[in-house]
């Protein structure tokens, strides 16, 4: 073997051992951050968190998810928001960004290109404008669901802007937001996210008084109806899908407010 191979081989070894060496890195950093979001965060309310169908649950600063890696999104994204989390701050919005805490992987934003479907936050920024940090990280594509635009700046809307009223009024709510995945759905993209036919918010208030809870349900399209009209019972939803909203409830008052499907008590001024 002359020295001109010798070195050749040599360099190979060389810059074998640096890649290898850099993905070993890539994975440890990537095994760290999974980790890190199975970690409940100081502001998580953990007493209010659903039941995970997919066991796959993610834990950020202002919110978390129960990711279902078969329709590429979260079944459900939780948070609390509080009186003191409303502001009028004008974050400017960053790009969306893949969520590296979801372990299986989360869909990346392309998907949504040209598809027609606007990237629908599940966790509002708007409910996040009390740092640039909060509002920042509802742009992880595990908070995004397919939404058509006319749903997601109408009726979608109308209901987020009306929990933040309710969140105002009543010193705070505990929210829970997420698409029903079953039954047939299109898809979009190269990881065929599944294209939600209904959407749910459900609510509980555990701060004036008397505990409520409150549900709506919603067809995926516009809508001139008034939000009273999509109230359902939270048992609805979880015969729709599966989850167990309140699990740490006294199960007397789970069961008395889940069947109720009332919005008494809830104004829709």
């Amino acid at each position: 073997m002359n020295k001109r191979t010798l070195y050749s081989i040599i360099a190979i070894l060389i810059l074998l051992g640096v890649y290898g060496y850099e993905y070993f890195l890539n994975e440890e950093e990537k095994a760290e951050v999974v980790s890190e979001g199975k970690s409940a965060k100081n502001d998580t309310n953990a007493y209010f968190l659903p039941t995970s169908t997919t066991g796959q649950i993610v834990h950020h600063e202002g919110y978390s998810l129960s990711y279902s890696e078969p329709h590429e999104q979260a079944e459900w994204v939780a948070y609390e928001l509080k009186k003191s989390h409303l502001s009028n701050s004008n974050f400017i919005r960053p790009y969306f960004e893949i969520d590296k805490a979801v372990k299986t992987g989360a869909a990346h934003w392309r998907n949504y290109k040209n598809s027609g479907y606007d990237r629908g936050h599940l966790c509002p920024a708007g409910d996040r404008q009390y740092s640039k940090a909060a509002h920042d990280e509802t742009f992880l594509t595990s908070n995004i669901s397919p939404q058509k635009h006319d749903f997601n700046a109408g009726i979608w809307n109308t209901l987020e802007q009306k929990v933040r009223y309710w969140a105002s009024k009543y010193d705070g709510v505990f929210v829970i937001t997420g698409g029903v995945l079953n039954g047939e759905m299109k898809t979009i993209g190269d990881e065929a996210v599944s294209v939600p036919n209904q959407f749910y918010k459900v609510l509980i208030d555990y701060n004036s008084g008397k505990p409520k809870m409150i549900a709506f349900l919603m067809p995926h399209e516009d809508s001139d109806k008034p939000l009273y009209e999509f109230v359902v019972s939270v048992d609805t939803i979880e015969n729709l899908t599966g989850i167990d909203f309140f699990p740490e409830l006294d199960d007397a008052i789970e069961n008395q407010l889940e069947a109720s499907s009332t919005y008494k008590g809830w104004s829709f001024n």
